[in-house]
């Protein structure tokens, strides 16, 4: 059975982080209250007991902390009105903190607010996207690493950098303006790919991680009620949920990979499926030029709607292949169509 402060934190860290940076708008500050508030469980949960609710107790510390340490930079006199009222909550209100974003209310998920403020335009994407993988998804920096292609050494200059350019450039972390969504988009969906390419085929201990696969459809499928008629965000879901639906029939008895022309298709998830289809159906509903998840999503809804590996309709399939390397073009694509 898990610790109950390993799963505490392992449900509420993402909540937690992004919270203290909605209201405080320090990156740093989050991490390090959230940090302490760990430490403090690990002396004070051993004698006196582990709380009712473990969660809202790792909050009300974690936001407890910042307030002290806000109080003594004395300047930060409206975060610290913000965080004493934060503060005083009870247990049982925990993590219910004011919202001092006007837009905030219609992103319904301080993750996905976290999401979207991580992804500001001053930053570069690559920045936007390891940066998020980092606080988002929890990812270390060798599991990014491995997503971007790059040494480890390399990305973690690449996120002091860009937390560097953020200090520098006084960048909040806020929730854009709904006009400004679109421009954030790009960004928000890489970072939601990335997570779930982590999860469905992890890079750290070779092994895949359901935890990550599943945040990254539950985060596409808010950013998809948030933008309904943005196809690239629909196709994204769509595969996403495609995909997702085979994690079943993924792994054999031993631990290894089944190719999915011997995974038994009974295991598969049928109502997953039948989502990924009409979130596809949606994006096709736009009538606008497929861009690369919708075209992906094609690509998945192909084999998901085959009965049978023999079944396929390869030809249908390299049509997708084709039309996704002239969109996006890369190696990978080129040699997945020629296999296909």
């Amino acid at each position: 059975m898990a610790h109950p402060l390993a799963e505490a934190v392992a449900g509420e860290r993402l909540r937690i982080v992004a919270g203290l940076i909605r209201v405080t708008g320090d990156w740093d500050l989050a991490e390090d209250c959230l940090q302490d508030a760990v430490e403090r469980a690990l002396a004070r949960w051993p004698r006196d007991g582990v709380p009712d609710n473990a969660a809202a107790w790792l909050t009300t510390t974690a936001h407890r902390r910042a307030l002290d340490v806000l109080r003594r930079r004395r300047t930060e006199t409206e975060k610290l009105r913000v965080l004493t009222a934060v503060a005083t909550f009870d247990e049982h209100s925990a993590g219910n903190a004011p919202d001092a974003d006007p837009h905030g209310e219609a992103y319904r998920d301080d993750v996905l607010r976290l999401l979207f403020t991580c992804c500001h335009p001053a930053l570069p994407l690559t920045g936007q996207v390891a940066l998020t993988l980092k606080t988002v998804a929890g990812l270390s920096t060798r599991e990014i690493a491995r997503a971007f292609l790059v040494s480890e050494a390399t990305m973690g200059q690449r996120l002091l950098r860009t937390r560097t350019k953020i200090a520098n450039a006084g960048i909040t972390f806020r929730v854009p303006d709904p006009h400004r969504v679109t421009e954030r988009t790009a960004g928000v969906l890489a970072v939601v790919y990335l997570v779930f390419n982590e999860g469905y085929a992890g890079t750290e201990g070779d092994g895949t991680r359901d935890d990550l696969a599943a945040e990254a459809v539950r985060l596409a499928g808010l950013v998809a009620e948030l933008l309904p008629q943005d196809d690239e965000v629909q196709g994204l879901r769509a595969l996403l949920l495609l995909q997702h639906a085979r994690r079943a029939a993924r792994i054999d008895a031993a631990g290894d990979l089944v190719p999915m022309e011997e995974q038994d298709r009974l295991r598969w998830d049928p109502s997953m499926v039948a989502a990924g289809l009409a979130c596809l159906a949606t994006a096709r509903g736009t009538g606008r030029p497929p861009g690369p998840y919708r075209l992906q999503a094609e690509i998945a809804a192909t084999h998901a709607t085959a009965p049978e590996a023999a079944a396929t309709d390869w030809a249908r399939v390299v049509a997708a292949y084709h039309v996704l390397l002239e969109v996006q073009p890369s190696p990978v694509v080129a040699l997945n169509r020629a296999v296909a």
